[in-house]
């Protein structure tokens, strides 16, 4: 059975109301999927909840469609977690940030560390966001959440540590030597806001750990092998979602 197509469409949506889907899900509603006329499409705009739709008219560049119905459905965790990753060399962070928005991160906190082989200031600063806001909201499309994580402008680690932490949220750390594992800890985590910190090619300085545990943040580690920074955040998201989040649930889907 093939999926019916989602879009993120950054605009006021309303049952019973004919639009002109933005251009760039235009183009790929019509030149990329090849949908025609009375193709069923589902749009959600991040305020939560999603319509049904169908294609009434396509054009070379415009693609009509009229809303249906508003469905009160939400695929989001109850556990709020906001990954801080520090940034990554070429495409690995694309792809953290499209698997951490697919495992239910609530915030995404892009940081610059001493060992991060990526730096970004000014001009193209600001464009790498507004890619990684692209690369979220594809996710959502295809993971099938409604409401976009945020993810915040780069910044140094240091300076993002130098901000005092929410109340009551949880802080942990990959450390490979730590002395607790995340599977040992208890389930004070539970319907709570958690912070994970990831470091970069080479894991965080020393000074860093240090600078990260003065600041509230556990070590913990998840197993005997060291992870690469690809494969440690979104190792440890999903451990989190299965110990604390929705992973535990009946109702997920592979």
């Amino acid at each position: 059975m093939v999926n019916t197509p989602r879009f993120h469409c950054s605009m006021s949506l309303a049952a019973a109301r004919v639009v002109d889907l933005p251009e760039s899900v235009a183009h790929h509603a019509g030149r990329v999927l090849r949908l025609r006329s009375g193709d069923p499409l589902i749009l959600f705009n991040g305020d939560g909840g999603e319509y049904t739709a169908r294609i009434i008219d396509i054009e070379r560049t415009r693609v009509s469609a009229e809303i249906l119905q508003w469905q009160d459905c939400e695929r989001e965790s109850p556990l709020a977690v906001t990954l801080v990753q520090a940034l990554q060399a070429g495409e690995k962070m694309d792809s953290t940030i499209q698997k951490a928005v697919e495992l239910g991160v609530r915030r995404i906190v892009p940081v610059v560390s001493r060992r991060s082989v990526l730096r970004l200031d000014g001009e193209r600063a600001v464009r790498r966001l507004q890619h990684w806001r692209g690369v979220i909201a594809a996710a959502c499309e295809q993971c099938g959440r409604n409401r976009l994580p945020e993810i915040d402008a780069p910044e140094s680690l240091e300076c993002w540590l130098a901000r005092p932490p929410e109340a009551g949220v949880v802080r942990l750390m990959l450390a490979p030597n730590a002395e607790r594992c995340l599977a040992t800890l208890p389930g004070a985590a539970s319907g709570r806001e958690v912070e994970l910190l990831i470091g970069a090619e080479g894991g965080l300085a020393a000074e860093e750990r240090e600078l990260a545990e003065l600041t509230g943040f556990l070590p913990v580690r998840l197993g005997p092998r060291i992870l690469r920074t690809e494969t440690a955040g979104l190792a440890a998201l999903a451990a989190i979602q299965l110990l604390w989040g929705d992973f535990k649930e009946e109702t997920t889907n592979v």
